[in-house]
């Protein structure tokens, strides 16, 4: 039935494959022509042509899973069959029990899972060929690790009487296999490992001393690495192993110079997975992969490797590697070296397709090298070591010196931004220098020397320096003999202007039009003509991120760009040109956003047909089309741009956004031998998991789903009640997300989604996944911390560990407040009814509010029961047992921010709180004062505290007044004001002003209303502080007592005649009246009358 191109004809017609009954089925013949006809299959599964492979690949996956490990062991058994066909069957056995062994093997009979193991063992005993030998060990690996229960009682136990006899063997070929299998999987003695713990230690020591046969020393290496790396966490056992690692690093060298990078890979591995292994040793392991990385008779990728060692040092152990910046630093001209090995290439100026890196490059891996030393290790520790170095390289005439000294530059940049700032003058005039070098590479590499400090040192770089690096980048960007350089000093200026603060940019707006303009035009004409593209590419994306920046400033300019923009999208239809089309519509919306609505509209409908129409093609695109991610970004622009117009759009707009927001990242549970035919260029990203297994996802499309989720959350925002009915689509595709940490913008938008749509979007499915997540999140931060804690009692503990664990403490107090920020949502949204559901995350909350908690913790506690009382209450005081008494302990504290949480808790308490949290108030009242009149409550890093707790006070007057007496503490409230900080808080305390003032409280206007004047100064430096908004009902209210005043000031016979005639006061003398209070007065009368007026006074 089978044929060279393939199977024809339905499954079960032409292929019936029957599981036998017996155990005797292996050592049987099966029928003669079904054998060759899956031996026809196995052979198809490895065809060249993709048709054949193809239809194999479907009559393969339609045989039942039993009856392929029939023919799958029978096919690995046969002798006689074609070697690669026995290799093929056992790898696809292998994968089998890997992928779907709990499908298949537990069907089996007893008698055939017992035959099945024996008919392993045997192969491994019997074949003559090394290859399936080793294949098939493979196979055993993998089943041993699936018959490991969860109590960790191995279901095999001939295979471990089998490894141990093997490997005393006189036969070289069963030693090997024992190593092999025990390599492949060391886990494989279980709960009894304990118990061999010195058999295993003395079988690994006994091969790694077998000097007749070199194969056996590094299969030994390799299987001890193996063993150390899935015991990572057993300290006691790295320990107890650790006089192996000089066995180890011996093979590693003998291996290199045999051709097999084997165990170089292992000891890469150790240093990423269990660096503390390598502490007794370090030293030898330094110099070994110094030694090697510096040997040219070794490949690249050995060399790489050697020294991949110490970079991964300096990132999974820098303060063990600290205390040998000897070592280290003779790793850096090795690193320097290597990005100097750079070919001439006489086309590289002229390529208009940029190539993605090399990353198999001596030159690309010396400079990813070197920039992750200088993060790792800390610019204090690399700088010094590389200053010179580079100094040197520019100063050499070699080209590639000059040029690998200014990658090198940017390279350091992240690591040594605190060191290298102090010098940013000195480096920033040299690195101009080579704009003008001779040699196209070099004045490239200054270029990205100038692109990569515009980001690293944003905006210092651009405040310092915007005189002289405009001026070499528009200069660089004429070398119309370079293309491909004229089009990197393109991408420098890109991120010069990202970061440039717009005042900065504007004197120079004249300047970078006009060579922008005609750099396009040139450009444009070039692509019609010759179809080069590479810098008409990057210079739209110069317009884009000039208009970006200058924002309303950009309008004169917009006719001079937008007809040649809108030409581009309707012409550049070619597949080679979707980058330059996609970057075109992306600057024409970053303009039409810039200049606005009035100036945009003209051309918004043209620029929306362009957009639909490649929208309408959008099915058609390839899933790597770059169009699509500025689409997606360019229709949340045009929504912002044209408001509610933008609402019939949406059925265009929302299917294919939804399609990309719901991309699910390709994730594989892979052994060594497959991850090694995955590529990392192909988007694929490893972590090791142990026992040669690792986790993998495909990362490729992730960039995409983000960008699709933030531009839903915009669309939300902009249409408001328009995107009502899209509502439950994107909450069903949102609230999982929460748990998808593979992206970070990707984390936390569903809060969003929660505060925009309200009471109703979460059902109780979501609500069931949303607690579990938050949970997970809340029981994560306490153990890092824990963790924390121990690598602070570490022996190679230091400052500059410190600060990454300072790091790693902001990003999970990040976390933190994003957790606060989705219950704040909930609790907004869903009131009361919410709280059983909260109550599974009570104890966790309450954790966080205990007195020994880090500050941001009890911050952030304090916080989440704030919302739980402003928006739960009265029911919230059934928690009150909680979080009352820390809650009022905390307005002591010396932390400000815990301070202002508290407060502002006593706030919501009486504003929301009911009659039970009464006493609470009452209590709490001495501790505010006593916060607001401290020496130094005003100071920069106490004054939100302190204004939240004159809010508090005015809440509990204003909300429970029975709690306080008023007229007592009124004057001293009225003392305080205004608020200047909390403008959310500063509302609470006018509108309160507004209630004493409008209902004519004797205790604010005083006798005769002599307060007025306090009252005018307190109005008027809350509206110049900009504490309102002039648009809210708080503002109205304020202009209204304004204007009392001024009928009061009427009434007293303050004559205004000079402002009617000439628009200028003349103050009249009052005697409780000084100057300053007049200025107010100026002041507040210009903001009601003549708001023009208001800022030039």
């Amino acid at each position: 039935n089978f044929t060279s191109v393939g199977v024809r004809g339905p499954v079960s017609d032409r292929f019936i494959f029957a599981p036998p009954a017996s155990a005797g089925f292996f050592l049987a013949s099966t029928a003669m022509a079904e054998q060759q006809q899956f031996y026809l299959l196995l052979g198809n599964l490895m065809s060249p042509d993709n048709n054949v492979r193809k239809q194999s690949e479907e009559t393969y996956d339609a045989i039942p899973g039993s009856t392929k490990i029939t023919f799958l062991l029978q096919a690995v058994r046969d002798a006689s069959a074609a070697e690669d066909v026995r290799q093929m069957a056992a790898v696809l056995l292998r994968r089998l029990l890997s992928s779907a062994f709990e499908e298949v093997y537990p069907s089996l009979s007893i008698d055939v899972q017992m035959a099945i193991k024996t008919e392993l063992l045997a192969s491994i005993q019997m074949d003559s060929s090394s290859s399936i030998r080793k294949k098939v060990c493979d196979v055993a690996a993998e089943l041993a690790r699936n018959l490991l229960d969860d109590d960790g009682n191995n279901q095999w136990p001939e295979i471990l009487k089998f490894l141990f006899e093997s490997v005393n063997s006189q036969n070289v070929a069963l030693r090997e296999a024992a190593l092999h299998i025990f390599w492949n999987f060391p886990g494989i003695f279980g709960n009894q490992q304990q118990h061999y713990m010195e058999v295993i230690k003395r079988m690994l020591v006994q091969c790694m001393q077998d000097q007749e046969n070199p194969q056996i020393r590094t299969l030994a290496a390799r299987a001890t690495a193996s063993f150390i790396l899935s015991n990572e966490s057993n300290t006691a056992l790295l320990k107890h192993f650790s006089d192996l690692l000089p066995g180890i690093l011996q093979a590693v060298n003998e291996s290199c110079y045999q051709g097999d990078d084997a165990v170089l890979k292992s000891l890469v591995e150790i240093a990423d997975t269990a660096p503390k292994y390598l502490r007794p040793n370090l030293e030898a392991t330094l110099q070994l992969c110094l030694k090697l990385c510096a040997d040219t008779n070794l490949t690249n990728m050995q060399r790489q490797l050697a020294l991949e060692v110490i970079v991964t040092l300096s990132e999974t152990a820098a303060a063990m590697l600290r205390k040998h910046t000897a070592i280290v630093a003779q790793s850096v001209p090795q690193m320097l070296s290597m990005m100097v090995d750079l070919e001439e290439d006489e086309d590289w100026a002229l390529a208009d397709e940029l190539e993605d890196d090399d990353f198999d490059s001596n030159a690309v891996a010396g400079e990813s090298a070197l920039d992750r030393i200088a993060c790792g290790l800390g610019g204090k520790i690399v700088l010094p070591m590389i200053k010179q170095h580079i100094m040197q390289m520019l100063q050499n005439s070699d080209w590639r010196y000059r040029h690998a000294g200014l990658m090198a530059l940017s390279a350091i940049g992240e690591g040594c931004h605190q060191q290298m700032e102090t010098i940013l003058s000195e480096i920033v005039s040299f690195v101009l220098l080579f704009c003008q070098d001779p040699h196209p590479r070099v004045r490239y590499a200054a270029c990205n020397a100038i692109g990569q400090m515009a980001t690293d040192f944003a905006p210092t770089f651009q405040k310092k320096f915007h005189d002289k690096v405009i001026s070499a980048l528009l200069q660089t960007m004429e070398d119309q003999s370079n293309p491909r350089v004229q089009a990197h000093a393109a991408a420098a200026l890109i991120n010069f202007t990202e970061d440039c603060p717009k005042a900065l940019l504007i004197p120079y707006l004249d300047n970078l039009v006009q060579h922008l303009h005609v750099i396009m035009v040139a450009k444009l004409q070039e692509l019609i003509q010759k179809g080069t593209k590479l810098v008409l590419e990057q210079v739209v994306t110069s317009i884009a991120s000039v208009a970006d920046t200058a924002e309303e400033k950009f309008v004169p300019y917009y006719d001079l760009f937008m007809p040649s923009l809108k030409h581009i999208v309707e012409n550049a239809v070619q597949k080679e040109l979707r980058l330059l089309r996609g970057k075109t519509i992306e600057c024409i919306s970053l303009i039409g956003l810039a200049v606005g609505k009035e100036k945009f509209m003209p051309d918004a409908s043209a620029v929306m047909q362009l957009l639909l129409k490649t929208q309408t093609d959008f099915n058609d695109l390839e899933d790597d089309d770059p169009q699509i991610s500025y689409m997606i970004s360019a229709w949340a622009r045009m929504c912002k741009i044209l408001g509610k117009e933008f609402q019939q759009y949406l059925p265009v707009v929302m299917g294919p956004l939804m399609k990309t927001a719901s991309i699910k990242p390709e994730v594989a549970l892979l052994d060594t031998q497959d991850m090694e035919n995955m590529s990392e260029d192909d988007g694929w990203e490893f972590v090791n998991l142990g026992d040669q297994q690792s986790f993998g996802i495909k990362t490729a499309g992730l960039e995409e789903k983000a960008t699709a989720c933030q531009m839903l959350v915009c669309y939300a925002k902009e249409l408001k009640e328009g995107f009502v009915e899209y509502t439950e689509q994107v909450v069903k595709l949102m609230v999982p997300l929460l748990k998808f940490y593979f992206h970070d913008d990707i984390l936390y938008m569903p809060l969003q989604c929660i505060e925009l749509m309200g009471d109703g979007c979460l059902n109780n499915e979501h609500f069931e996944e949303l607690g579990g997540i938050l949970k997970g999140k809340l029981e994560e931060h306490f153990k890092n911390q824990e963790l924390r804690q121990a690598k602070r009692q570490d022996e190679d503990y230091d400052e500059q560990v410190e600060e990454t664990l300072q790091d790693e403490d902001e990003n999970d107090v990040y976390i933190l407040t994003k957790v606060s920020d989705i219950l704040h949502a909930v609790f907004s949204s869903y009131k009361e009814k919410i709280l059983p559901w909260f109550e599974q995350l009570l104890q966790l909350i309450v954790n966080l509010i205990c007195p020994h908690r880090p500050w941001a913790d009890r911050q952030w506690g304090l916080c989440i029961f704030d919302d739980v009382i402003e928006h739960c209450s009265p029911s919230s005081f059934k928690y009150a047992e909680y979080f009352l008494r820390p809650m009022i302990q905390s307005l002591c504290d010396t932390s400000p921010e815990v301070r202002q949480a508290a407060a502002y808790g006593i706030g919501v308490m009486a504003q929301f709180g009911g009659e039970n949290y009464r006493p609470f108030c009452t209590e709490a009242i001495p501790l505010l004062i006593n916060v607001i009149q401290a020496a130094d409550s005003r100071a920069k890093e106490n004054v939100n505290a302190t204004e939240n707790c004159i809010s508090a006070v005015g809440k509990i007057m204003r909300y429970r007044p029975e709690c306080i007496n008023v007229n007592e503490v009124l004057p001293h409230w009225v003392s305080w004001l205004p608020l200047n900080e909390d403008k959310e808080e500063a509302v609470h305390t006018f509108n309160y002003l507004c209630d004493l003032i409008e209902s004519n409280n004797p205790v604010v206007l005083g006798p005769d209303n002599t307060n007025l004047p306090k009252i005018f100064v307190i109005i008027a430096e809350g509206v110049a502080n900009e504490s309102i908004k002039s648009d809210d009902d708080c503002s109205k209210r304020l202009a209204n007592v304004i204007r009392q005043v001024q009928m009061f000031l009427i009434r007293n016979h303050l004559e205004l005649s000079n402002w009617n005639k000439s628009r200028e006061y003349t103050p009249l003398h009052h005697p409780k009246w000084d100057h300053i209070i007049w200025l107010q007065y100026r002041r507040m009368h210009c903001l009601l009358h003549d708001p023009k007026l208001w800022s030039s006074l």
